[in-house]
């Protein structure tokens, strides 16, 4: 029921109040009858060893070998090595902060939500050090309308454009410091507790901007009990709203994030 009652409100999201139930079931329609008119985007990378990763001593590339084959043992099989942080994944609120629920503690109310997604792709452009600013949430919200409460918010910055090519997707310069764009602080900080999110995520490296050194909004999102979703794909394919977000990592105990399927779900095929 959570899904469907999503679903009527995401389609509320896109038309005019007076149509909304006559476009979509009624709230009492089965939740089959629900999912088969919606239609799925699959925000997620398949991994691969050409994946980019995070820059540093103790991370490492996606590994994939196979430890048995049919002509051999009678069945297919392979094993997988990566760091929790690579790919598309979730960094769950003890990666940056002590005593904070691991990745394997998040609730399907806390990983399921309305989404939104904000775009910064023109500043990103002239600038790949850009912010998402206070200013950009208040700017979305005169055009959208008011950020839902408990919103996953997604940010396009063209990054994804990028993810074939590791090399420009990192964006070092010639002493190694990246460059990407992401979100600020202060906007952060404004949408955990003006807006009451559930999560942010980007189509880049991190939730926070390639050239932090602090990594303030990852403590920011963290110390509230909220994650961070980062490479995200295919936000180009997302309205500004009016669409659902089912975030499945993979539950590791104690883990500060990993792997994670990504679904927008928006009514209508």
């Amino acid at each position: 029921m959570l899904l469907l009652r999503a679903l009527l409100l995401a389609a509320s999201l896109t038309v005019p109040a007076g149509i909304v139930m006559a476009q979509v079931p009624s709230a009492d329609a089965s939740l089959t009858a629900v999912m088969a008119s919606a239609r799925f985007v699959d925000l997620t990378w398949p991994l691969n060893e050409e994946n980019a990763f995070w820059p540093g001593d103790n991370y490492q590339p996606f590994e994939l070998k196979t430890i048995a084959t049919l002509e051999k043992d009678g069945v297919y099989s392979r094993k997988f090595s990566m760091p929790e942080h690579l790919g598309t994944h979730i960094d769950a609120p003890n990666h940056f902060e002590s005593g904070q629920p691991d990745v394997a503690a998040l609730t399907a109310e806390q990983l399921c939500g309305p989404g939104v997604l904000l775009d910064i792709t023109v500043k990103a452009e002239q600038n790949p050090d850009a912010m998402l600013r206070i200013g950009d949430i208040q700017a979305w919200e005169e055009e959208h309308g008011r950020i839902p409460d408990g919103a996953i918010v997604l940010l396009r910055t063209g990054w994804g454009r990028f993810w074939n090519n590791p090399v420009r997707y990192q964006n070092r310069d010639a002493r190694g410091q990246l460059h990407f764009p992401s979100f600020s602080p202060e906007a952060a900080e404004y949408l955990v507790e003006k807006r009451n999110i559930r999560g942010l995520g980007v189509d880049n490296l991190s939730i926070d901007r390639g050239i932090s050194r602090d990594f303030e909004v990852h403590h920011i999102v963290n110390a509230a009990e909220r994650y961070g979703l980062e490479n995200v794909a295919h936000l180009d394919r997302l309205p500004a709203r009016g669409f659902y977000l089912i975030v499945a990592p993979i539950k590791i105990e104690g883990g500060t994030g990993g792997p994670t399927r990504i679904w927008a779900v928006l009514p209508g095929k």
